[in-house]
Parts: C-alpha cells; structure tokens; sequence
C-alpha cells in the first residue's frame, strides 16, 4: 500500500520525506520489522516504541510513524508525526489491511463473564446455519473452520486487522470477537466498524491494570459509546450494569433478562447435567449447557442472532444443536458415579455462577456433595482472592485451595492471600494442596458417588505458568488420569 493511502487516511501534524513509497507491512513490534514496512511508535504502558526506531530502521522500516521526531531523521526513510500514535494506529491498521469491517458484519461481545461462551456459540451458530464467518477469541480464533492459535483475549491492533482482513478476504459474512477492557481502553479496537455489540455483566476483575471498578466499568461502556446509529446493542436488563452500559450510546437498544421484562426472555424449565429445557421467547427449548448464568449466555445469543436477521425458529433449532465451549462446564464423569466439572471461572462472581447451578443441580436429585478445587492467578488483581475462597467456602462441603498460574509469585503466597477469606470455623472444610496435579487427584480419589467436583479457574488452558515458565497442564487430562478414563475421552 501506499504511504500517502494511510495519510489521507489519518492526516498527520507534519511528514518528512516522501509519501508516494509502497509500504510492504505496517508493525507496532520492531521485532517483526522487514524491508519496506511501516513502524508504529506507540508510548504501551510498559515500554515506548519510540526507543525502539532504531531497531525498527536497523531492520529496513521504509516509515516511522510517531510522536517525538528522532534528533536525526535518516535519509531515505520518511517520518510521519501524530499527536497520538495510540489513537490513530487502528485506523492506520484498519486502512492497511483493506478496512476489513466495512466487508463484513463485526459483532463484539464485552462483560466479564460470558464473553467466550457467547462469541464462540454465535460463530457455531452462523456456521451451522451455512454461513461463513470467522472469530477472535479467549480459546482460539477461526476463519470459516481453519483454527489460528491467540495468545490474548483481544490481539493488538496489527494482530487484530490482519486478522480481520484474511476473515473478509476470505469471504466471511460475519465476525464475532470478544472486547476486553484493556483493548478498550488501550484502543486496539479504534478504526473497526461494529455492527453491534453485546453486554454480559460486570463484576470485579482486572484491578491491578485499572486500578478501579469505575475506570473498569467506563472502558467497557467505551466500546458501546462507540457503536454508530446503524448498529444495534443488545445488554442484560439483570445486571445492574446493564442499562449503564447504554445509556450513551447511539445504536439500537434491546434488552435480555431472565428476572423481568426484557426484549429477549427466557426462564428454566427444567435441568440437569447433561442440559436445559427452557422457554425462550415463547417457545419450549433444549439446549445441552446448564446453569442460569448460560441462560443468559443463550439470551444475549439468541438477540444477536434475531438483530442479524435470523428468524425464531431457525434461531431456536440451532441453539438447540449447540455444545458448551471448551472449558465452560464441561462436564467429565467418572466409572464410580462422580462428576466433575471443568470451568474457566476465575472471579468470584464467575464462581458463585457456577457453584450456584451445581447446588441447584444437586438439591434437584436428592444426592452428592460439592467439592472445589481452585486457585487464583498470580501478578494479576490480588483483592479478589480472599473472595474466591469465600465462594468457594459458602457453597461447598469440601474445598482445595491450590495453584492456578502462579506466574512470577510464590503459589504460597497466593494461596495465603486465599485463605485470609476463610474464617476460623470454616477452615476445617478447607485443604491447602500446592501442587495443582496432587489437589485434583485429592479431590477424585475422596468424592464419594453421586458427589460433584468443581476444577474452577483454567478450563480451556493447557498450561500453567510457573516463576515465568511455561509448562504443558491440563485439567481435563487430569482428571480422567485420575478417573481411570482414556486421555482423550469424548465425554
């Protein structure tokens, strides 16, 4: 592309050097900089790209887009100065990589919980329904089937467009993304067109990047402040958040809820682990996810589906036909008559969703008692551990306290932070196991039938991270060692 392409796109406060050059990539990386591309010099909240030219013109950058010109401007190279490089990189991307989004449907799903559960069936939903789309997500992003491993709940802006671009250059009709905070508020997500955005719900979560729940919950209202006057909106009418989220925004508002009234209703019929018989929108469904949090998963769904012009009934039919995502109560049940349940949730609300719908499950039949084994992550927001434990302690006969991802922490550490959440008379239904392996096999090898154990806080990880290191570590493996099943199941 075209130096003077992306100007006219994004017009500069000064350049210096020629603008008819063929740009062979645009980068925010210097590390990924080849002969002829483009660097972006972004000031990241960890280090700022601008000591990084050198290395990008080292490296054969044909441009250098940034904030502070260098004391010495190389010949041969031309340099294009914006006030703020953060603020019009996505559109740079977005420019460079055929602004894919006007080519396509773009559907973002924001929140806490939920986002992948959703964003993920909404893309097995298109694709059972013969459409072709692609998704970015927490698991793993897709184009029309063909898998492309993420490392991040939303890539950065380069990662993201590129992206975007082979999904539309492919064909897709549709694309369906998980917005965290940190792409909102970090604009990865600036110079992208949606179509319409979906809320989950907001609880407690990445404090230690900003720093309160206010600044959490405004870079989530961000994004639909964002949305234009053709898009559409589709918010949980339960959470208290709910109506916040779109207050402001131009886009067109419709409502899902299981407690009121609401544009998209739905209520649980009956339940067990293998499903749900609900009435949604009037009609009688089952669907094989459990749980009232999943209902309202399935709602936010259900409304992005009828807004994209799908009709009830096809929307219904294909919901029912739909499978839980990896790591979202998952369920493994072993030879003796215990179930385990594999899930992601790694906030206290998360926890409560999940143990709420297991108790429920439980007092339905008549038999069983809960275990949990969970953790909480290291070098990540260290207030919501004591409250992890508190959940897991009001709504569990026995609970194991151990690692998750550690990180750059001392698991003991963590776990301490924990178990400060549990008071002295509950401390006896609590076992500190550090080592995660050792904690599930506890938990197998001690349920008796008809008991339910509760993995919280990996679900769809293979990895656990450990003073840095990667290494290979999988729940669901795990378990079925531990159940005596074969390593790779079909449950």
């Amino acid at each position: 592309m075209k130096l003077q392409q992306l100007i006219d796109r994004c017009t500069p406060l000064e350049v210096h050097g020629p603008t008819g050059i063929e740009l062979t990539a645009i980068e925010i990386d210097s590390r990924r900089i080849r002969k002829g591309a483009g660097f972006i010099a972004m000031r990241g909240t960890q280090v700022d790209g601008h000591n990084y030219i050198a290395k990008a013109l080292e490296l054969g950058a044909a441009a250098v887009f940034c904030e502070t010109l260098p004391k010495e401007l190389q010949e041969g190279v031309t340099y294009v100065r914006y006030d703020d490089t953060e603020d019009v990189a996505g559109a740079l991307a977005t420019c460079f990589f055929g602004d894919p989004t006007s080519r396509m449907k773009l559907v973002g799903v924001t929140g806490t919980n939920g986002k992948t559960t959703i964003a993920t069936t909404l893309y097995n939903a298109m694709r059972q329904m013969g459409r072709k789309c692609g998704l970015c997500s927490t698991v793993c992003n897709y184009i029309d089937g063909k898998a492309y491993p993420t490392e991040c709940t939303t890539p950065d802006v380069i990662t993201l467009n590129r992206l975007l671009g082979t999904m539309a250059d492919e064909g897709c009709e549709y694309a369906f993304m998980e917005v965290s905070s940190h792409a909102v508020a970090q604009k990865r997500i600036g110079g992208l067109n949606f179509a319409g955005g979906l809320f989950t719900n907001l609880t407690r979560d990445h404090l230690d990047y900003h720093k309160t729940f206010e600044n959490y919950r405004d870079a989530k209202k961000a994004f639909f402040d964002g949305l234009p006057k053709d898009a559409f909106a589709v918010t949980n009418a339960d959470d208290k958040n709910g109506m916040i989220m779109v207050q402001n925004t131009k886009a067109s508002v419709k409502t899902y809820s299981v407690r009121s009234a609401a544009d998209f209703k739905a209520k649980i019929l009956e339940e067990g682990f293998d499903g749900m018989n609900l009435e949604m929108d009037g009609r009688e469904v089952f669907v094989r996810f459990v749980g009232r949090f999943n209902v309202q998963n399935l709602l936010a769904v259900y409304g992005a589906l009828r807004m994209l012009g799908v009709s009830q009934e096809e929307a219904l039919v294909t919901l029912s036909l739909m499978k839980p995502v990896n790591g979202r109560f998952e369920t493994i049940s072993s030879p003796k008559g215990v179930t385990a349940i594999v899930d992601y949730a790694h906030t206290p609300d998360a926890l409560e969703n999940v143990l709420t719908t297991i108790n429920e499950v439980i007092s339905q039949r008549k038999e069983g008692e809960v275990w949990t084994v969970c953790g909480a992550g290291g070098n990540r927001d260290k207030g919501k551990r004591p409250l992890m434990a508190q959940e897991a302690v009001k709504q569990s006969q026995r609970v194991i306290i151990t690692s998750d991802n550690p990180r750059d922490e001392e698991p003991e550490d963590i776990i301490r932070d924990m178990m400060a959440g549990v008071s002295e008379d509950d401390r006896q239904k609590v076992l500190t196991i550090t080592d995660r392996r050792e904690a599930i096999r506890t938990a197998c090898m001690m349920a008796r039938k008809g008991d339910v154990i509760l993995v919280a806080g990996k679900g769809h990880e293979d990895y656990q991270i450990v003073k840095g290191v990667k290494h290979h570590f999988d729940d669901h493996e795990v378990i079925r060692e531990a159940f005596g099943l074969p390593a790779n199941a079909n449950e």
